[in-house]
């Protein structure tokens, strides 16, 4: 089925796409496909084939997993303009966490194969991902260390700081249309510690808190703060 033009327009956005050559774009349109989601749909199952490469068109994902308690833990929420997955299809392993739609969502899939031969035959193309290797490493080292020695206030910072990563996430909008729940779900925090927490970061002035989304004022001030108990 041909792509739409909303979903070419997301690939040619998409900064990996930049610097390919006709033939390797032509067979990106060829290969990748879209799917669409309700909020709440699982996308990918733990313990699937990694075997596709995620891109995020529409709306709001989560990667996370479950105990054989039961207990959820939320890895990363993944907003709209972002690629993710990269690892798991590199190492060819079944994938070791769920993917889930927070809210409707639209997802692109660019097969295992396509994603291999662009590594192999495009420099900036590697180049990009092995950035963002670097880059979600760096995301998760600091992801552990904010879960155990910050408080709530600088949790919910490192989270919503982290949705505008520029080497992982493409976000421009200061806003961020998300809701108190969700926040705590990334955050791994009560919706009233949560709501706590937005509300001193609101009283130091680094965000503005607005139906069902959060507004960013001072970004470099969210980061700051997110650290301020390293």
């Amino acid at each position: 089925m041909p792509l739409s033009i909303e979903f070419q327009s997301f690939i040619s956005r998409s900064a990996w796409s930049t610097n390919l050559t006709d033939e390797q774009l032509t067979r990106v349109y060829m290969d990748a496909y879209q799917r669409s989601y309700s909020a709440g749909a699982l996308i990918c199952h733990r313990g699937d084939p990694a075997d596709q490469w995620l891109g995020v068109i529409e709306g709001l994902v989560k990667v996370d997993t479950v105990s054989k308690g039961g207990r959820s833990t939320t890895f990363a929420g993944v907003p709209a303009g972002s690629w993710f997955g990269e690892g798991s299809v590199l190492k060819d392993e079944p994938r070791p966490y769920a993917v889930i739609a927070l809210r409707d969502s639209e997802v692109a899939f660019i097969p295992r194969s396509t994603f291999e031969w662009l590594i192999d035959n495009s420099h900036s193309f590697s180049r990009f991902v092995i950035d963002q290797l670097n880059a979600r490493c760096a995301y998760y080292v600091g992801l552990v260390a904010n879960l155990r020695l910050n408080k709530a206030s600088a949790r919910v910072a490192f989270c919503l700081a982290e949705l505008f990563n520029p080497q992982l996430f493409n976000a421009t909008d200061p806003t961020r249309g998300l809701s108190q729940e969700e926040i705590g779900r990334l955050s791994g925090l009560s919706r009233q510690n949560t709501n706590r927490a937005l509300h001193d970061l609101a009283d130091a002035g680094l965000l503005m808190i607005e139906y069902g989304s959060v507004r960013i004022l001072d970004l470099q001030g969210l980061q700051d703060f997110a650290h301020s108990e390293d």
